[in-house]
């Protein structure tokens, strides 16, 4: 039997959060994987890129992977009960629980991060906290069956632990050459710590409507726990 592989798809997704991933693990051997939406209408990310599901929540099958990608387009998702039931429905029998970005966030809403470690992407970090998980500001949190990846770029080094997990480090190699996965970018300031306190600040104004949102769709999500 396939190793079934679940990538949620929704509006405002930042893609590569998916496609990254999605390069890995249609390297793995044996491996099927499904691209999840309510329906199967295509859904278009941010930036305009429209993405096609393959599957839609009321057909998916049992998963031995499902995993959550970000993007501005998971604040609605956060109090969605329908993405969330179909996620808990899914953890409930699934091997591995992941994300990468902000996708963790839509994880902590749908109750599966309590009491475990986990990461998203360095600026919604400290909200993880709020659905009862430790954030953990490194690059891939193992934690048990729940893996978890950050910000955008760090997919694909998701991905890969996922693979060395699955096949061995060396398979996992070789998926990493057959990708040609050897990052020397240009400028070092791909984290708040490296970047110079200018950049920091451009990149969080311009992202502060997107923060307060979720904020806001955050303390929903918490207000229905406690109400629960």
């Amino acid at each position: 039997m396939p190793f079934r592989i679940g990538l949620l798809l929704f509006p405002n997704l930042t893609q590569l959060d998916m496609t990254g991933p999605y390069e890995v693990f249609t390297k793995v051997p044996d491996s099927r994987v499904h691209l999840l939406w309510k329906t199967l209408d295509p859904v278009t990310a941010a930036g305009g890129m429209r993405l096609l599901p393959s599957t839609t929540f009321a057909d998916c099958p049992q998963l031995d992977l499902v995993c959550v990608p970000g993007g501005a387009g998971m604040n609605p998702l956060l109090n969605d009960e329908e993405v969330l039931d179909f996620l808990r429905r899914q953890a409930a029998g699934a091997r591995y629980i992941t994300s990468v970005c902000t996708g963790s966030l839509v994880l902590g809403a749908a109750g599966l991060l309590r009491g475990r470690r986990a990461t998203t992407h360095w600026m919604s970090l400290p909200m993880l906290a709020a659905f009862g998980c430790e954030p953990v500001a490194e690059r891939v949190v193992v934690d048990g069956n729940v893996i978890t990846g950050g910000g955008v770029t760090a997919g694909i080094d998701f991905a890969l632990t996922v693979a060395g997990e699955l096949l061995g480090a060396e398979a996992a190699e070789r998926i990493q050459l057959g990708i040609e996965y050897n990052p020397a970018p240009p400028f070092d300031a791909g984290s708040p710590e490296r970047a110079g306190p200018s950049v920091v600040e451009a990149v969080c104004e311009a992202a502060a409507a997107r923060q307060a949102e979720r904020e806001v769709e955050i303390e929903r999500a918490t207000a229905r726990f406690a109400g629960g």
